[in-house]
Protein backbone atom coordinates (compact mmCIF):
# COMPACT_ATOMS: atom_id res chain seq x y z
CA UNK A 1 0.00 0.00 0.00
CA UNK A 2 1.58 3.57 -1.23
CA UNK A 3 2.01 5.77 2.48
CA UNK A 4 0.94 9.42 2.10
CA UNK A 5 3.08 11.49 4.32
CA UNK A 6 1.19 14.61 5.92
CA UNK A 7 3.58 14.49 9.03
CA UNK A 8 4.22 18.01 9.90
CA UNK A 9 8.17 18.04 10.20
CA UNK A 10 10.23 16.37 10.20
CA UNK A 11 8.30 15.83 7.10
CA UNK A 12 7.91 15.18 3.60
CA UNK A 13 11.08 15.37 1.20
CA UNK A 14 11.25 15.09 -2.57
CA UNK A 15 12.54 11.40 -3.43
CA UNK A 16 15.55 13.78 -5.64
CA UNK A 17 16.63 14.99 -1.96
CA UNK A 18 16.21 11.30 -0.45
CA UNK A 19 17.89 9.51 -2.77
CA UNK A 20 21.18 12.20 -3.50
CA UNK A 21 21.85 12.09 -0.04
CA UNK A 22 21.82 8.09 0.21
CA UNK A 23 24.26 8.17 -2.42
CA UNK A 24 26.31 10.90 -0.64
CA UNK A 25 25.80 8.96 2.87
CA UNK A 26 27.82 5.63 0.87
CA UNK A 27 29.98 7.48 -1.48
CA UNK A 28 30.41 11.21 -1.56
CA UNK A 29 31.73 13.59 -4.17
CA UNK A 30 33.17 10.59 -5.67
CA UNK A 31 35.46 10.31 -3.03
CA UNK A 32 34.86 6.87 -1.50
CA UNK A 33 33.75 7.85 1.85
CA UNK A 34 30.94 8.74 3.34
CA UNK A 35 29.69 12.40 3.74
CA UNK A 36 29.70 12.08 7.35
CA UNK A 37 33.08 11.23 7.58
CA UNK A 38 34.53 13.83 5.22
CA UNK A 39 36.07 17.12 6.79
CA UNK A 40 33.86 20.03 6.75
CA UNK A 41 37.03 22.33 5.16
CA UNK A 42 37.00 19.55 2.47
CA UNK A 43 37.01 21.47 -0.67
CA UNK A 44 34.34 19.09 -1.52
CA UNK A 45 32.10 20.24 1.09
CA UNK A 46 32.83 24.04 1.04
CA UNK A 47 31.68 23.58 -2.63
CA UNK A 48 28.62 22.11 -1.01
CA UNK A 49 28.08 25.07 0.82
CA UNK A 50 28.39 27.70 -1.28
CA UNK A 51 26.50 26.45 -3.61
CA UNK A 52 23.58 26.08 -1.25
CA UNK A 53 23.89 29.77 0.02
CA UNK A 54 24.15 31.04 -3.37
CA UNK A 55 21.14 28.94 -5.07
CA UNK A 56 19.22 30.10 -2.00
CA UNK A 57 20.11 33.48 -2.66
CA UNK A 58 18.62 32.86 -6.58
CA UNK A 59 15.61 31.26 -5.56
CA UNK A 60 14.24 33.55 -3.43
CA UNK A 61 16.29 36.68 -5.41
CA UNK A 62 17.62 37.50 -2.20
CA UNK A 63 19.14 41.46 -2.81
CA UNK A 64 22.98 42.51 -2.15
CA UNK A 65 23.46 43.10 1.03
CA UNK A 66 21.95 39.95 2.76
CA UNK A 67 23.54 36.82 4.03
CA UNK A 68 22.69 32.90 3.49
CA UNK A 69 23.58 31.11 7.20
CA UNK A 70 23.33 27.32 7.43
CA UNK A 71 23.68 26.90 11.81
CA UNK A 72 22.71 24.59 14.19
CA UNK A 73 20.45 24.83 17.29
CA UNK A 74 17.11 24.94 15.41
CA UNK A 75 14.44 28.13 15.48
CA UNK A 76 14.24 27.72 19.31
CA UNK A 77 18.25 29.16 19.46
CA UNK A 78 17.07 31.53 16.92
CA UNK A 79 14.62 32.52 19.71
CA UNK A 80 17.59 33.99 21.48
CA UNK A 81 19.74 35.06 19.06
CA UNK A 82 17.47 37.79 17.33
CA UNK A 83 17.15 39.86 20.72
CA UNK A 84 20.98 39.30 21.85
CA UNK A 85 21.80 40.74 18.76
CA UNK A 86 19.35 43.16 18.12
CA UNK A 87 17.17 44.12 21.41
CA UNK A 88 18.33 47.37 23.05
CA UNK A 89 15.46 48.29 24.71
CA UNK A 90 11.97 46.86 23.43
CA UNK A 91 10.54 44.72 20.59
CA UNK A 92 7.49 44.23 19.19
CA UNK A 93 6.06 40.61 18.72
CA UNK A 94 2.82 39.10 17.06
CA UNK A 95 1.32 36.58 18.89
CA UNK A 96 -0.27 33.96 17.12
CA UNK A 97 0.47 30.85 18.02
CA UNK A 98 2.61 28.37 20.37
CA UNK A 99 6.04 29.08 18.87
CA UNK A 100 5.40 32.63 18.71
CA UNK A 101 4.86 32.74 22.51
CA UNK A 102 7.97 30.80 22.94
CA UNK A 103 9.70 33.74 21.15
CA UNK A 104 8.41 36.22 22.92
CA UNK A 105 9.03 34.33 26.15
CA UNK A 106 12.67 34.42 25.29
CA UNK A 107 12.74 38.39 24.09
CA UNK A 108 11.56 38.97 27.41
CA UNK A 109 14.78 38.01 29.15
CA UNK A 110 16.18 41.29 27.08
CA UNK A 111 14.11 44.40 27.71
CA UNK A 112 10.54 45.21 27.35
CA UNK A 113 8.43 43.07 24.79
CA UNK A 114 5.22 44.77 23.79
CA UNK A 115 2.87 42.36 22.16
CA UNK A 116 1.22 44.42 19.65
CA UNK A 117 -1.82 42.06 18.77
CA UNK A 118 -3.10 38.53 19.90
CA UNK A 119 -5.00 35.83 18.25
CA UNK A 120 -5.08 33.14 21.50
CA UNK A 121 -8.58 34.57 22.67
CA UNK A 122 -10.52 31.78 19.75
CA UNK A 123 -7.29 29.62 20.58
CA UNK A 124 -4.65 30.98 17.68
CA UNK A 125 -7.36 30.16 14.58
CA UNK A 126 -7.21 33.89 13.14
CA UNK A 127 -4.53 36.47 11.92
CA UNK A 128 -5.04 39.55 14.02
CA UNK A 129 -5.78 42.11 12.02
CA UNK A 130 -5.99 46.48 12.60
CA UNK A 131 -2.63 46.28 14.97
CA UNK A 132 0.11 49.33 15.21
CA UNK A 133 3.63 48.33 15.17
CA UNK A 134 5.60 50.77 17.62
CA UNK A 135 7.89 52.84 15.82
CA UNK A 136 10.58 52.78 18.97
CA UNK A 137 10.68 49.28 18.80
CA UNK A 138 14.29 47.81 17.59
CA UNK A 139 12.25 45.04 15.46
CA UNK A 140 9.01 43.21 15.09
CA UNK A 141 8.94 39.55 15.04
CA UNK A 142 5.93 37.82 13.37
CA UNK A 143 6.09 33.65 12.98
CA UNK A 144 4.26 33.49 9.34
CA UNK A 145 2.88 30.04 9.34
CA UNK A 146 1.55 28.20 12.54
CA UNK A 147 1.85 25.24 11.99
CA UNK A 148 -0.25 23.84 14.90
CA UNK A 149 -3.56 25.83 14.13
CA UNK A 150 -3.06 25.87 10.49
CA UNK A 151 -3.23 30.09 9.86
CA UNK A 152 -0.57 31.39 7.58
CA UNK A 153 0.75 35.13 7.06
CA UNK A 154 0.42 34.99 3.28
CA UNK A 155 1.75 38.46 2.64
CA UNK A 156 4.66 40.57 3.27
CA UNK A 157 3.77 42.94 6.08
CA UNK A 158 5.04 46.54 5.64
CA UNK A 159 6.82 47.25 8.76
CA UNK A 160 8.02 51.04 10.20
CA UNK A 161 10.64 49.14 11.94
CA UNK A 162 12.96 46.05 10.96
CA UNK A 163 11.15 43.08 10.25
CA UNK A 164 11.96 39.94 11.46
CA UNK A 165 10.08 36.64 10.51
CA UNK A 166 10.03 33.01 11.74
CA UNK A 167 9.62 30.97 8.38
CA UNK A 168 10.14 27.98 9.35
CA UNK A 169 7.27 25.96 7.82
CA UNK A 170 6.85 28.28 4.61
CA UNK A 171 9.79 29.00 3.72
CA UNK A 172 10.40 28.35 0.08
CA UNK A 173 6.53 27.63 -0.57
CA UNK A 174 5.53 30.91 -2.04
CA UNK A 175 7.82 34.22 -3.23
CA UNK A 176 8.98 36.49 -0.31
CA UNK A 177 9.75 40.11 -0.69
CA UNK A 178 13.15 40.10 1.18
CA UNK A 179 14.01 43.26 1.16
CA UNK A 180 10.77 43.90 3.66
CA UNK A 181 12.69 42.41 6.02
CA UNK A 182 15.76 42.29 8.34
CA UNK A 183 15.94 38.50 9.74
CA UNK A 184 14.24 35.39 8.18
CA UNK A 185 15.16 32.16 9.73
CA UNK A 186 13.74 28.46 10.32
CA UNK A 187 14.27 25.10 11.03
CA UNK A 188 14.97 23.15 7.99
CA UNK A 189 12.67 20.07 8.74
CA UNK A 190 9.69 21.43 7.04
CA UNK A 191 10.38 22.73 3.27
CA UNK A 192 13.78 22.38 2.92
CA UNK A 193 16.07 19.47 4.85
CA UNK A 194 16.11 16.67 7.46
CA UNK A 195 16.18 18.52 11.18
CA UNK A 196 19.64 19.84 12.06
CA UNK A 197 19.98 22.85 10.17
CA UNK A 198 18.89 26.12 10.75
CA UNK A 199 18.87 28.86 7.97
CA UNK A 200 18.91 32.32 8.40
CA UNK A 201 18.83 35.31 6.02
CA UNK A 202 20.35 38.29 7.44
CA UNK A 203 20.89 41.98 6.40
CA UNK A 204 24.18 42.62 8.00
CA UNK A 205 23.63 46.19 8.13
CA UNK A 206 21.12 45.40 11.06
CA UNK A 207 24.06 44.47 13.59
CA UNK A 208 26.51 46.17 15.54
CA UNK A 209 23.98 48.50 17.06
CA UNK A 210 23.20 46.83 20.64
CA UNK A 211 25.75 47.52 23.47
CA UNK A 212 25.89 44.28 25.53
CA UNK A 213 28.68 41.71 25.01
CA UNK A 214 27.39 38.64 22.63
CA UNK A 215 29.07 34.98 23.69
CA UNK A 216 31.05 34.05 20.14
CA UNK A 217 28.10 31.15 19.17
CA UNK A 218 25.42 33.44 19.53
CA UNK A 219 26.97 36.31 17.69
CA UNK A 220 25.55 36.54 13.53
CA UNK A 221 28.33 38.49 13.20
CA UNK A 222 30.77 35.35 13.69
CA UNK A 223 28.67 33.08 11.37
CA UNK A 224 28.90 35.84 8.89
CA UNK A 225 32.53 36.55 8.79
CA UNK A 226 33.16 33.00 8.44
CA UNK A 227 30.39 31.99 5.93
CA UNK A 228 28.81 28.95 8.19
CA UNK A 229 31.75 27.43 9.18
CA UNK A 230 32.93 28.90 12.61
CA UNK A 231 32.50 25.27 13.69
CA UNK A 232 31.43 21.98 12.54
CA UNK A 233 28.06 22.87 10.51
CA UNK A 234 25.08 20.08 10.05
CA UNK A 235 26.86 18.51 7.25
CA UNK A 236 24.15 16.07 6.02
CA UNK A 237 21.18 18.11 6.42
CA UNK A 238 23.65 20.81 4.62
CA UNK A 239 23.94 18.35 1.56
CA UNK A 240 20.02 17.87 1.45
CA UNK A 241 19.22 21.05 2.22
CA UNK A 242 21.36 21.74 -1.36
CA UNK A 243 19.56 18.85 -2.68
CA UNK A 244 16.16 19.87 -1.91
CA UNK A 245 16.88 23.81 -4.14
CA UNK A 246 18.39 22.11 -6.77
CA UNK A 247 14.53 20.34 -7.14
CA UNK A 248 13.15 23.52 -6.98
CA UNK A 249 15.00 24.90 -9.86
CA UNK A 250 14.31 21.81 -11.93
CA UNK A 251 10.68 22.38 -10.93
CA UNK A 252 10.65 25.73 -12.30
CA UNK A 253 11.03 27.99 -8.85
CA UNK A 254 9.17 29.18 -6.29
CA UNK A 255 6.60 30.70 -8.15
CA UNK A 256 5.99 27.67 -9.55
CA UNK A 257 5.68 25.59 -6.34
CA UNK A 258 3.41 28.51 -4.73
CA UNK A 259 1.19 27.52 -7.22
CA UNK A 260 1.14 23.53 -6.77
CA UNK A 261 0.62 24.59 -3.18
CA UNK A 262 -2.11 27.15 -3.56
CA UNK A 263 -3.93 24.45 -6.25
CA UNK A 264 -3.53 21.34 -2.54
CA UNK A 265 -5.16 23.36 -0.30
CA UNK A 266 -7.63 24.63 -2.89
CA UNK A 267 -9.05 20.98 -3.20
CA UNK A 268 -8.72 20.03 0.31
CA UNK A 269 -10.61 23.11 1.99
CA UNK A 270 -13.38 22.48 -0.36
CA UNK A 271 -13.93 19.15 0.55
CA UNK A 272 -13.57 20.26 4.18
CA UNK A 273 -15.94 22.93 3.38
CA UNK A 274 -18.31 20.17 1.52
CA UNK A 275 -18.05 16.89 3.57
CA UNK A 276 -20.73 16.84 6.39
CA UNK A 277 -18.55 15.23 8.67
CA UNK A 278 -15.57 17.82 9.00
CA UNK A 279 -15.27 21.46 9.53
CA UNK A 280 -12.04 23.63 9.25
CA UNK A 281 -10.90 25.27 12.56
CA UNK A 282 -9.60 28.23 10.57
CA UNK A 283 -12.80 30.27 9.90
CA UNK A 284 -11.37 32.87 7.45
CA UNK A 285 -10.43 31.61 4.06
CA UNK A 286 -7.89 34.51 3.87
CA UNK A 287 -6.03 33.28 7.34
CA UNK A 288 -6.20 29.56 6.19
CA UNK A 289 -2.70 28.02 6.14
CA UNK A 290 -1.54 26.27 2.53
CA UNK A 291 1.08 24.15 4.57
CA UNK A 292 -1.25 22.70 7.31
CA UNK A 293 -4.53 22.10 7.24
CA UNK A 294 -6.27 21.81 10.41
CA UNK A 295 -9.89 20.31 10.68
CA UNK A 296 -11.62 18.70 13.26
CA UNK A 297 -15.02 16.94 13.20
CA UNK A 298 -18.33 18.58 12.92
CA UNK A 299 -20.63 19.24 16.17
CA UNK A 300 -22.59 16.05 16.71
CA UNK A 301 -20.03 13.79 15.12
CA UNK A 302 -17.02 14.27 17.89
CA UNK A 303 -16.99 10.48 18.48
CA UNK A 304 -15.95 9.60 15.07
CA UNK A 305 -12.53 11.09 15.48
CA UNK A 306 -10.61 8.06 16.79
CA UNK A 307 -12.13 5.85 14.00
CA UNK A 308 -11.80 8.31 11.20
CA UNK A 309 -8.23 8.34 12.31
CA UNK A 310 -7.98 4.54 12.23
CA UNK A 311 -9.84 4.66 8.88
CA UNK A 312 -7.30 6.72 7.21
CA UNK A 313 -4.23 5.08 8.86
CA UNK A 314 -5.69 1.79 7.46
CA UNK A 315 -6.03 3.60 3.93
CA UNK A 316 -2.06 4.64 3.85
CA UNK A 317 -2.96 8.67 5.64
CA UNK A 318 0.39 8.92 7.90
CA UNK A 319 0.55 11.88 10.13
CA UNK A 320 -3.11 13.15 10.09
CA UNK A 321 -3.46 13.42 13.74
CA UNK A 322 -3.95 16.95 14.94
CA UNK A 323 -1.93 18.52 17.65
CA UNK A 324 -2.75 17.62 21.45
CA UNK A 325 -4.15 21.51 21.89
CA UNK A 326 -6.17 21.42 18.86
CA UNK A 327 -7.40 18.32 18.27
CA UNK A 328 -8.81 16.68 15.01
CA UNK A 329 -6.58 16.25 11.94
CA UNK A 330 -3.94 18.18 10.28
CA UNK A 331 -2.34 17.35 6.62
CA UNK A 332 0.82 19.14 6.06
CA UNK A 333 0.95 20.34 2.16
CA UNK A 334 4.36 20.83 1.70
CA UNK A 335 6.19 21.71 -1.54
CA UNK A 336 7.17 17.84 -1.75
CA UNK A 337 3.91 16.41 -1.01
CA UNK A 338 2.00 15.08 -4.71
CA UNK A 339 -1.45 16.15 -5.00
CA UNK A 340 -1.89 12.51 -5.53
CA UNK A 341 -1.57 12.30 -1.59
CA UNK A 342 -3.86 15.15 -1.12
CA UNK A 343 -6.59 13.45 -3.79
CA UNK A 344 -5.91 10.46 -1.99
CA UNK A 345 -7.01 11.41 1.63
CA UNK A 346 -10.14 13.61 -0.20
CA UNK A 347 -11.01 9.98 -1.40
CA UNK A 348 -11.09 8.55 2.44
CA UNK A 349 -12.78 12.02 3.94
CA UNK A 350 -15.31 11.01 0.71
CA UNK A 351 -15.59 7.09 1.51
CA UNK A 352 -15.97 7.80 6.01
CA UNK A 353 -18.67 10.16 4.80
CA UNK A 354 -20.59 7.39 2.59
CA UNK A 355 -20.27 4.88 5.45
CA UNK A 356 -20.79 7.17 8.77
CA UNK A 357 -22.83 10.27 8.02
Amino acid sequence: MKKHNFYAGPSILPEYTIENTAEAVRNFADMGLSIMEVSHRSKEFVAVMEEAQQLFKELLNIPEGYHVLFLGGGASTQFAMVPFNLMNKKAAYLNTGAWAKKAIKEAQGFGEVEVVASSEDKNFNYIPKNYTIPEDADYFHITTNNTIYGTEIKNDIDSPVPLVADMSSDILSRPVDISKYAIIYGGAQKNLAPAGVTFVIIREDILGKVNRHIPTMLNYKTHIEKESMFNTPPVLPVFAALQTLKWLKKNGGISEMQKKNEYKAKLLYEEIDRNPLFRSTVPDENDRSLMNICFVMKDGFEELEKPFLEFATSRGMIGIKGHRSVGGFRASTYNALPVESVQALIGTMREFAEKNA
